[in-house]
């Protein structure tokens, strides 16, 4: 099965992670453009998450991936996007529901809120997670309809 090509990016806050799972990603083979920053000298979120958000709306990339230190700002700017639907992944639950109820095509961590190993766990059960349909599917018509 072909892998999901991964638009990635994160303020200075989630950088690290960011190296962390762009290399654990591209050793699993899949393709990552990382859309910045370089090192976690201060910048601003919105200017590296909506260039991310703005890639997968426009079908380059199936998924991306937004880091910083909650996660919260960053879910906010790609959410701002018209066809991307944002979750933040706190849990290994929350990466199922993000992804089999809401069809979650980018997903949000914060660096400071989970250890890395959670993180990169995160990420991996996000990818494997199917959209269920079904009676998710409405409200996912309902959401793309705001």
């Amino acid at each position: 099965m072909k892998k999901p090509a991964i638009a990635i990016g994160s303020d200075h806050a989630g950088f690290h992670y960011k190296e962390a799972i762009k290399a654990r990603l591209q050793a699993e083979g899949y393709v990552v453009r990382d859309f910045g920053t370089d090192s976690d000298a201060p910048c601003d979120y919105p200017d590296l998450v909506r260039p991310v958000a703005e890639a997968v709306a426009r079908g380059e990339f199936e998924r991306g991936i937004v880091l910083g230190g909650s996660g919260n700002g960053e879910a906010i700017v790609a959410n701002r996007v018209r066809g991307v639907r944002c979750v933040i992944g706190w849990s290994e639950q929350t990466a199922i529901w993000g992804r089999a109820h809401n069809d979650a095509n980018v997903l949000s961590i914060g660096e400071r809120t989970v250890p890395l190993e959670l993180a990169l766990k995160i990420v991996q059960i996000w990818l494997a997670t199917p959209f269920e349909g079904g009676r998710h599917l409405a409200r996912i018509q309902k959401i793309d309809q705001a």
